[in-house]
């Protein structure tokens, strides 16, 4: 039986129309050229809104053609869109737009997009250490589903070249922290709420995801050791954030928010698994998950100082409009 088929760039739109029939749930569209191409990615999503609405597709986009007529179209389908976060060179600097990318992902925020982020290390010229994880602080902070690092799944796209700014430990350390980062954020489904939990911790995320690839390197669960985050369950993931985070609030000395950060990440947890693999699941909760997923959770100190503990009995299960829970 065959799982996967690829197409050329030639191929794409004459195939949208066969995925149901080939049996495909997941279209990936990596294609440089389709991506910097506005008219061509308007087309591809309006094909799979006529012949695979059904079909997950995650689509390569480049930044400049992403717009308000092409975050409408998406809202079509069930789509993530892949963003290149790209530099560019002057006078041996490098410069990086803030403005001009957190403006794209407010625009796919808005309209209620997924969208994730692709980063490098040590390619442009100037880069720095200190400048990707700059990056990497400004990624996070724009709630993206998730972050790629293109370099750590083939070592021969865009090689990391060492510089006199940017050493071979520069590299190791970058490479490092964004396994780290794949690992804790990507493949741990933290977007909902990973900023709420690192702010008590008063730490930049990049200095969080650093810490997080030494607990790794001593756990035997590092880049170098060979660890797949994305061929292991996401409970057991998520077991390691939480033994993670139970060190980084015993560190800063925020003991009184271990519990809500336990309910936090477990009741997310299982939601997601929920959406993602279709398992339902019971958990305990020392708090109401009415509160617990509400804005108040937002800030952590202001939720334990003004929300009273509840302990629930909660059943995650599905419906048709998605993932509900109830307290039973």
């Amino acid at each position: 039986m065959i799982t996967e088929y690829k197409f050329t760039s030639q191929e794409l739109e004459a195939q949208i129309a066969t995925l149901n029939e080939k049996g495909i749930t997941e279209f990936s569209i990596h294609d440089e050229s389709v991506a910097k191409d506005k008219k061509r990615v308007l087309k591809i999503i309006n094909l799979v809104a006529r012949f695979a609405p059904d079909v997950f597709v995650s689509i390569l986009v480049d930044a400049s053609v992403i717009d308000r007529e092409v975050a409408a179209a998406a809202t079509q389908i069930f789509c993530s869109f892949d963003i290149p976060l790209e530099c560019t060179a002057k006078g041996g600097k490098l410069l990086f737009d803030k403005k001009f990318y957190s403006a794209k992902a407010r625009l796919l925020n808005d309209f209620g997009l997924v969208f994730g982020f692709m980063l490098t290390y040590a390619v442009g010229t100037g880069d720095t250490s200190k400048l990707f994880m700059e990056r990497l602080d400004f990624a996070v902070g724009q709630y993206p589903n998730h972050i790629e690092f293109p370099q750590l799944m083939n070592t021969e796209l865009d090689p990391p070249r060492v510089t006199g700014i940017f050493s071979a430990a520069d590299i190791r350390y970058c490479r490092d922290t964004a396994f780290a980062c794949q690992t804790f954020y990507t493949a741990g489904r933290a977007v909902p709420w990973f900023l709420s939990v690192l702010k008590p911790l008063r730490i930049y995320a990049s200095r969080f995801f650093s810490d997080f690839a030494e607990w790794q390197r001593v756990n035997n669960c590092s880049y170098k050791s060979g660890f797949d985050p994305h061929a292991v369950n996401h409970k057991e993931i998520e077991k390691m954030q939480l033994v993670f985070l139970d060190q980084k609030y015993e560190e800063k000395n925020c003991h009184n928010l271990i519990t809500l950060v336990h309910d936090i990440v477990a009741l997310n947890g299982a939601m997601s698994r929920l959406a993602g693999e279709g398992e339902q699941a019971q958990l305990v909760t020392s708090y109401n998950p009415d509160d617990l997923l509400s804005e108040e959770a937002v800030d952590l100190v202001s939720f334990c100082e003004n929300v009273c503990m509840e302990e629930c009995k909660v059943r995650i299960f599905e419906t048709q409009d998605g993932p509900d829970y109830e307290v039973i």
